[in-house]
């Protein structure tokens, strides 16, 4: 199961991911989640409570790079976890993705992580979507 939160301002959406961002419906959970943000200029996705990612996860996460691109909006991978990290390694996505630790985000968007409820608390309305 894959558990997606989203927090967002006008200009920068944060997706949170939690879970298994395998083929199926997480995947499609997931690019509806960030597709339906496409009036910001940044998506981060927070990928740090990732568990396991299959084939299907890293063709989302390609998917969405190229859909990001072809908006001029930015997509941040954020906090990859261990596996996640490996698997972009691996297969050298870590070159086409921009990797960033969360409080390298927040340095260049002006935010203060300690005040933080999931890092990126100066944004509001979080959203809770879930894949069964």
């Amino acid at each position: 199961m894959l558990t997606i939160d989203v927090e967002k301002n006008s200009e920068v959406a944060v997706v949170h991911c939690s879970g298994r961002l395998v083929r199926g419906v997480e995947v499609c959970t997931l690019r509806n989640s960030v597709v339906s943000q496409k009036t910001t200029r940044i998506v981060v996705l927070d990928l740090a409570q990732v568990e396991f990612m299959d084939a299907g996860g890293l063709n989302a996460l390609v998917s969405l790079h190229h859909w990001t691109c072809d908006r001029g909006i930015q997509l941040k991978l954020v906090n990859p976890s261990h596996l996640v990290l490996e698997m972009l390694t691996r297969t050298r996505l870590n070159r086409v993705f921009d990797i960033s630790s969360l409080h390298d985000v927040l340095t260049i968007l002006g935010g203060d992580c300690h005040h933080a409820k999931y890092g990126a608390g100066y944004l509001s309305q979080p959203q809770t979507l879930a894949a069964k």
